[in-house]
């Protein structure tokens, strides 16, 4: 059973850098053909998605984010980590990570995290 766990602040200042931490168990991240995503739904708003690093370690992200956003992992504590610098309280909301399977959509998620920005 893969399970995605989300663990970091529940409030960050404006301007501070956000860190979040995916520890997934039942499966490694260096899967071959299995990438992983951190998405962020904000308040009464869809889901936004930030970005991903794949089973090679390379990394994509929204164009509106890539400025800000990095996403790392750990392979020996089978981590991932999200930080986004310059935080505002747009920023705010509900962060998850995700598992997606190549050419498909994301088949496993984390229970996710509130995350909110405010001084």
């Amino acid at each position: 059973q893969v399970q995605l766990q989300e663990s970091g602040p529940g409030l960050v200042k404006p301007s501070q850098t956000l860190s979040l931490t995916c520890t997934v168990t039942g499966d490694s991240i260096s899967t071959n053909n299995y990438y992983w995503s951190w998405i962020r739904q904000p308040p009464a708003r869809g889901l936004e998605w930030i970005g991903y690093i794949g089973y090679s370690g390379n990394t994509y992200y929204s164009p509106s984010l890539q400025s800000r956003a990095s996403i790392v992992r750990n392979t020996s504590k089978n981590q991932i980590t999200l930080q986004l610098n310059s935080v505002t309280p747009e920023d705010t909301a509900v962060y998850y990570c995700t598992r997606v399977p190549r050419s498909s959509t994301a088949d496993y998620w984390g229970q996710g995290t509130q995350v909110t920005v405010s001084s």
